[in-house]
C-alpha cells in the first residue's frame, strides 16, 4: 500500500525556517518524480517544487524561488523541503506527491499525502 506522510510543519515567525519531510512507503522514490504543492485557506492548489528522479533536476514556483530547496534521500525513501525566509503568504497546508517518472511534475499526481500545516505569523 502506497503511503506518503508529511511532517515538520508548525508555527514560525516571518523570516524563520522550517524543514518539511515526506516519508514514503509501499513504493520506491526512484520510480517517480517527487513534488510539493500547497493550499492556502480559501485558495486553490499551488505547485511549489519538483525534483526529477532521473537526474535530480529541481524546479520551483516563482513565489518560493531562492528561499525553498527540495531534496531527497533515496536510502530513506524521503523527500525534504527546506523553507527559509518564510513569509506570511507561505501559510498553507503543504503536501508531497508522486508524479510519473520524467514528467517534471507536470502530469497528474499518482499519490499524495494528507499534508502538514505551516503557519507563518508573528
Amino acid at each position: 500500500q502506497v503511503q506518503l506522510v508529511e511532517s515538520g510543519g508548525g508555527l514560525v515567525q516571518p523570516g524563520g525556517s522550517l524543514r518539511l519531510s515526506c516519508a514514503g512507503s509501499g513504493f520506491t522514490l526512484d520510480y517517480y518524480d517527487m513534488g510539493w504543492f500547497r493550499q492556502a485557506p480559501g485558495k486553490g492548489r499551488e505547485g511549489v517544487s519538483c525534483i526529477k528522479s532521473s537526474d535530480g533536476t529541481t524546479s520551483y514556483a516563482d513565489s518560493v524561488k531562492g528561499r525553498f530547496t527540495i531534496s531527497k534521500d533515496d536510502s530513506k525513501n524521503t523527500v525534504y523541503l527546506q523553507m527559509n525566509s518564510l513569509k506570511p503568504e507561505d501559510t498553507a497546508v503543504y503536501y508531497c506527491a508522486t508524479y510519473p517518472y520524467g514528467t517534471s511534475c507536470t502530469y497528474a499526481m499518482n499519490y499524495w499525502g494528507k499534508g502538514t500545516l505551516v503557519t507563518v505569523s508573528s
